[in-house]
């Protein structure tokens, strides 16, 4: 009889081992219930009693020779909770806590002492202590949605599951798994946002289009002081919609890392020539000049075709957004990194604005750029063209002085850098 439960805990035990290193291997987000469920092998079997983390480790053997007999299994258990990035507690009927793995411990203050804590010593979260309670209760509790304030905003989805005895079922604690859901929640919010300023941007170049085209139908087609108006703003709108999905279908590729660059060495004096005489005629629109202060030594290591793209923004926003008669200059410096600045007289942009200023969409002036045909998309593919290349791209700002962007890229000695 003893030997055949011996052998009926060590069947258990080599079991839930296995599982463990199967666990181990994959390493995916969707195996952690399969960790729980390992976990709960060992309590229904009755091998391993829970003491906490501490120098012991998540789990330890309820006597010496069983420890000998399942040590292994143990030790590999422990190894696979303690690996997990979800934050594991396990509390008893008292709301006590009498286990937790690493990632719990990062998650609560008091968590690398918290055996025979309390639940409500280690957080003051009501929807964290009211999920235990139902769970020492018999109720299982699901989507539980967690907020923590420290250093910076956490949120978890909690789930806790009641742990039954295995002789009579009767509840002998609760299992918490607390699953960081930080990154895909604030994902979400970027994709609700991304489409909410998608629709209103589409929205308000389609409704004068839509206007315009019911009152040429009604009989202003055979106006002639307003048709030819009227068909020239049709264009102008039909033409920023068109900018637009260029946009934001080029914003999605490079974001997607579908766009594959061709670096090579490029001269950068007689690149930005090119671009500056692209825009020629937007800058003496406005009276605006341009100086090419690159030397003609100067050399960097990109993609020629996506560096005039980059550049091209960034000298037509600071011909957009600067006075009248005023002065853009294009600067090289060259050092462990490579350094191509573009700076302005304009107006400046004021400091609150900065840190945001390379979202997608995201305008200073928001009635000014779309008059002036921005999509409110290039300074984000100027962004993500540069982490491409390896580099960054920063901005500096005076209000009433001008404004400084500036391209950082990999010095022709790190020309392969990711």
């Amino acid at each position: 009889m003893v030997s055949s439960r011996v052998f009926l805990l060590f069947s258990v035990a080599a079991t839930a081992a296995f599982l463990a290193l199967v666990l181990v291997s994959s390493g995916t987000s969707q195996s952690v219930w399969l960790k729980i469920f390992v976990v709960s092998l060992g309590f229904s079997a009755g091998i391993f009693a829970v003491y906490g983390l501490g120098r012991y480790g998540l789990l330890r053997s309820q006597s010496d020779n069983a420890g000998r007999l399942h040590g292994f299994s143990g030790e590999l258990l422990n190894s696979t909770i303690n690996e997990m990035r979800e934050g594991l507690v396990v509390i008893d009927t008292d709301m006590r806590v009498v286990a937790s793995n690493l990632a719990a411990q990062r998650l609560f203050a008091h968590a690398d002492s918290s055996i025979e804590r309390r639940i409500t010593e280690l957080t003051r979260n009501p929807a964290i202590y009211d999920a235990f309670l139902d769970g020492v209760r018999g109720t299982e509790r699901v989507g539980v949605k967690v907020e923590t304030h420290g250093r910076e905003r956490q949120i978890f989805d909690l789930r806790v599951v009641p742990l039954r005895a295995a002789a009579n079922g009767s509840i002998t604690g609760a299992l918490g798994v607390f699953f960081d859901v930080t990154r895909l929640e604030r994902l979400e919010n970027v994709r609700q946002e991304f489409l909410s300023n998608v629709s209103h941007e589409l929205r308000t170049p389609l409704t004068s289009i839509i206007a315009l085209s019911e009152t040429l139908e009604v009989g202003a087609i055979d106006d002639p002081e307003n048709n030819r108006r009227f068909l020239s703003i049709i264009q102008k709108n039909a033409t920023r919609m068109h900018h637009l999905i260029d946009d934001i279908l080029e914003l999605s590729a490079i974001e997607a890392g579908n766009v594959k660059l061709h670096r090579e060495e490029v001269q950068l004096k007689a690149l930005v020539e090119e671009i500056v005489s692209s825009l020629s005629s937007a800058a003496a629109a406005q009276e605006i000049q341009i100086r090419n202060l690159v030397t003609s030594e100067a050399q960097v290591f990109a993609d020629p075709h996506r560096l005039m793209q980059m550049l091209t923004n960034l000298i037509d926003n600071a011909i957009k957004f600067n006075r009248e008669g005023g002065q853009i200059a294009i600067t090289f410096l060259s050092n462990d990194r490579d350094r191509i600045i573009v700076s302005d007289t304009g107006e400046g942009i004021p400091s609150h604005h900065l840190e945001r200023l390379f979202e997608r969409f995201y305008r200073v002036d928001r009635a000014r750029s779309r008059e002036l045909g921005g999509t409110g998309l290039g300074l984000a593919i100027v962004k993500h063209l540069a982490k491409s290349h390896g580099g960054e791209v920063s901005v500096r700002s005076q209000l009433g002085e001008g404004t400084e962007f500036t391209i950082e890229l990999p010095g022709n000695s790190h020309g392969e850098a990711k």
